[in-house]
């Protein structure tokens, strides 16, 4: 038996294509990954984007770039199917599913709940309470690993009762969106941050240590400014304000527990996986001692059409399972690139650009990836687009993995809640328009007027890009991983 597996193993390694020829060259292979990115601004111009309809634009590029293969379509093939099976994509799938079981644990305990009862419990308005809400949000945003939930949950209670409170509109729901940067460019358990680490090979928790000062310093000017020009007129009335407050309670703030033991787990070293999975269990065991159903947590019944799969558990998974399959598409165009050659040729063009200066490639990694970014609405999406590119040209000028995963994740989650267009600010519009159905005193803000005043994307863009042109924070890769200072480091 032993024997016929290790001949499998040998026949499948020997089906590894090497090398793949386009007809009109190795530019042509470029041809899926263009066709994606044009077919999602397309999305994005007519308001028309999901996640399904990104994995239909990247299954439709991969089938042209057949149609344009000049090698055999079976080699083809092969090279999509090799690309999937990077060790990149299934460690990244893998983290996302168990951080989406523990951010929705958290969330069906009433943490979102508990945080937005400790902002009406301050007795803070106007300006005060905007800049408290950026906190909760930053905070709540930390714990759960998701921006958009951090937008759709603060949006629906928080954003009415800050109205109330005196604040102004546009900044209170810019601060809502800072939040949401905040959190999903630092969490451990962000998708953005698990991709940016694992394409990059590097380690979650100290990817998250290094990240650390870039998320502050841009937070304490954002939080200043929020509290500055924050404050409004105040269109509610007390009323309005206590049937708020009746909608939430302190209960939830207990689930800060299994996120403090996730956070000090990671930081403390121990794998992603690892600490995640105590959270889960920590999680699980305060939903027996707390008494509540047990059914929010996995609820497998007979429905009219068949067997239902419900709970916090199945919702982590199943959050993720379009974005799983879009990051192996994403991967596998990315690899027919290395195939063809056409990386080579990329590189070599951005290498002749930069010439050996570090700070040229540090400003082309920030340029490559806002681009990206800009036009790819999704920040998760677009960060796997670029990812490549900024491994190609970080490993040539040996840029340590921290400090290229950096790039990758700030600029992504930054821009991802900027632009009127990103997947996050639409988000915030959809969700205050409907909370407007239920709150008459409630202004829709337009996605427009928003764009100015996301003090933490924009600080971050800000901080990424006096890090590059200064070397703030730039470690080298010594010969065993370690990061290495620039005065130290011999080239």
């Amino acid at each position: 038996m032993a024997e016929k597996n290790e001949e499998l193993n040998e026949a499948t390694a020997s089906k590894k294509i090497s090398k793949l020829e386009f007809r009109g060259g190795p530019f042509v292979a470029t041809v899926p990954l263009v066709f994606f990115i044009v077919w999602a601004i397309s999305l994005s111009v007519a308001q028309l984007v999901t996640e399904q309809a990104l994995i239909l634009g990247m299954v439709i590029g991969l089938i042209l770039g057949l149609l344009l293969s000049k090698s055999k379509w079976s080699d083809y093939a092969q090279g999509l199917f090799d690309g999937m099976a990077q060790p990149i994509g299934v460690v990244a799938i893998i983290a996302w599913f168990w951080a989406g079981m523990f951010a929705t644990l958290l969330q069906a305990g009433g943490l979102v709940d508990g945080l937005i009862w400790l902002g009406f419990q301050t007795g803070l308005e106007a300006g005060l309470f905007v800049g408290l809400t950026f906190l909760l949000a930053a905070l709540f945003s930390t714990a759960v690993g998701t921006g958009y939930g951090t937008v759709a949950a603060f949006g629906i209670l928080m954003y009415p009762a800050g109205i109330v409170l005196g604040a102004d509109p546009v900044i209170l729901l810019a601060a809502i969106l800072s939040g949401a940067v905040f959190g999903d460019n630092l969490a451990p358990v962000s998708d953005t941050t698990i991709v940016s680490a694992t394409t990059q090979e590097a380690d979650v928790p100290g990817v998250v240590r290094s990240r650390f000062k870039y998320s502050i310093a841009a937070a304490i000017p954002a939080l200043i400014l929020f509290v500055i020009l924050g404050g409004g007129d105040g269109s509610g009335d007390g009323a309005a304000l206590a049937q708020l407050q009746e909608e939430v309670a302190p209960g939830g703030l207990i689930f800060l527990i299994p996120f403090a033991l996730v956070l000090y787990l990671a930081l403390s070293g121990h794998h992603l996986l690892t600490s995640l999975t105590w959270g889960i269990v920590t999680s699980i065991v305060m939903f027996v001692i707390l008494g509540l159903p047990l059914t929010d947590i996995v609820h497998i019944y007979q429905g009219e059409d068949g067997a239902v799969a419900e709970g916090a558990l199945m919702s982590g998974l199943s959050g993720y399972f379009n974005m799983a399959i879009l990051i192996l598409f994403i991967l596998s165009a990315s690899y027919l690139l290395e195939l063809a050659g056409t990386m080579e040729r990329i590189k070599d063009f951005f290498l002749n650009i930069i010439n050996g200066v570090t700070r040229r490639a540090e400003l082309s990694i920030f340029a490559i990836v806002a681009f990206l970014n800009s036009f790819i609405t999704i920040n998760t999406a677009a960060e796997i687009a670029a990812a490549p590119f900024v491994s190609k040209i970080g490993k040539e000028m040996n840029l340590h993995p921290y400090r290229r995963a950096n790039f990758l994740d700030t600029v992504s989650s930054a821009l991802g809640y900027i632009f009127p267009w990103s997947g996050g600010v639409l988000l915030a519009w959809t969700t205050i328009r409907g909370a407007a159905e239920n709150y008459d005193f409630i202004p829709v803000v337009n996605p427009t007027e928003v764009f100015p005043f996301v003090f933490q994307g924009w600080g971050l863009l800000i901080v990424m890009l006096i890090a590059a042109i200064t070397g703030w924070g730039l470690r080298y890769a010594g010969k065993n991983g370690e990061e290495i200072k620039p005065k130290d480091y011999k080239a």
